[in-house]
C-alpha cells in the first residue's frame, strides 16, 4: 500500500483573506483538523487545529484591537507547506510527519489530489498492519502532566507549552483522573464573543447579610472557563500489555488523538497518534 491508498479526499481550502471563524467552522462542519490556504488559487499555507489553539490563546498585540475570530487566516497559517506524492510509501509519510513535526501533508501530483493525516496512518495500523505486534508499554510516553478540574484554561495552556506536550490529564479534588484535555479541545472551545473576549460562564453565588444573619443575597458572577468545562470525559484508557494495533483501533473508534495507559487503577503513560506512527517506520 502507498499514500494514495490511505489519503483523505476532498481537501478543504480557504482564501488567505477569509477570517479565522470560517476556518474553524469548516473544521467543525466536516470534522477535519486541517485546511489549506489559497491566494489567487495557489496554495500558500496550511492551518491546523493546533495553530488555532496555540495562537489564539496568546492574544498577541497584533489583533488585540479586533475580535480574534475576525482576523484573516493568513496571520495564523504556516507558510512552509510540506507535500508528498501519491506513490510514496506509508512509512515515508509517517517519517516525514515525525521529522517535521506536522500532522497533515498535502498529496500533490501536478495539483493537490488529497491529504494524508495522522488519523489516516493510525487507521492503517488499526485495520491493515497485521504484522505489527508492538506492546503499548514500549511506545507510550511516561511523562504524564495533570491539572486540577478548577484550573483555568490559561493555566492548562501554560502547562502544555511549558512541558511541550499535546494533552494533560484532569483530576478531581481527590486526585482521581476524570478527564483529558488536548490541543483539539482547546482549538474547538476557545470561542470569542462580539467584542473579542474569550468565553466565560456564569455561576450563582450566595452571600449572607452578616455572619449570623438569616437573609441571603444571591447573585450571578461571570468567571473564566476551567479545565472541567472543556475536558473530554469519561477517560477511555488502555492496559500497558495491550497491542499497539488495539490502541490504534480504539483511537479511531472513539475519535480521540491519544489514550491514557493504566497499570491497574493508576495512569502510568499516554499513547498518542505520534507514538502509533512510530510503529510503521
Amino acid at each position: 500500500m502507498n499514500v494514495a491508498d490511505i489519503m483523505s479526499s476532498p481537501v478543504y481550502v480557504i482564501d488567505a483573506e477569509e477570517p479565522v471563524s470560517h476556518a474553524r467552522n469548516l473544521m467543525l462542519r466536516h470534522k477535519i483538523s486541517t485546511v489549506l490556504v489559497l491566494n489567487e488559487g495557489k496554495m500558500v499555507g496550511i492551518v491546523t487545529k493546533s495553530d488555532l489553539s496555540n495562537r489564539l490563546a496568546q492574544a498577541e498585540p497584533l489583533w488585540r484591537r479586533r475580535p480574534i475570530d475576525q482576523i484573516p487566516i493568513k496571520l495564523l497559517m504556516s507558510e512552509s507547506v510540506i507535500t508528498i506524492y501519491p506513490e510514496a510509501s506509508i512509512s515515508q509519510a509517517a517519517s516525514l510527519m515525525l521529522e517535521n513535526g506536522v500532522h497533515d501533508i498535502p498529496v500533490v501530483k501536478n495539483d493537490v489530489v488529497g491529504i494524508v493525516t495522522r488519523t489516516d496512518i493510525v487507521r492503517y495500523v488499526a485495520e491493515k498492519a497485521e504484522e505489527i505486534n508492538t506492546k503499548v508499554s514500549k511506545l507510550m510516553n511516561e511523562d504524564v502532566v495533570s491539572v486540577h478540574r478548577h484550573h483555568t484554561i490559561n493555566h492548562v495552556i501554560d502547562e502544555m507549552n511549558r512541558n511541550e506536550i499535546e494533552r494533560v490529564i484532569v483530576k478531581d479534588d481527590a486526585g482521581k483522573p476524570v478527564g483529558i484535555i488536548s490541543r483539539r479541545n482547546l482549538a474547538l472551545n476557545l470561542f470569542t464573543d462580539n467584542e473579542g473576549k474569550l468565553s466565560t460562564k456564569s455561576i450563582k453565588m450566595a452571600r449572607k447579610s452578616s455572619p449570623g444573619g438569616q437573609k441571603t443575597y444571591r447573585y450571578v458572577k461571570e468567571v473564566p472557563l476551567t479545565a472541567e468545562d472543556i475536558m473530554s470525559s469519561p477517560i477511555i484508557s488502555l492496559d500497558t500489555g495491550e497491542n499497539i494495533r488495539e490502541a490504534a483501533r480504539k483511537m479511531i473508534e472513539e475519535e480521540v488523538t491519544a489514550l491514557p495507559v493504566s497499570d491497574g487503577e493508576e495512569i502510568v503513560g499516554i499513547i498518542s497518534r505520534t507514538d502509533v506512527m512510530k510503529a510503521v517506520i
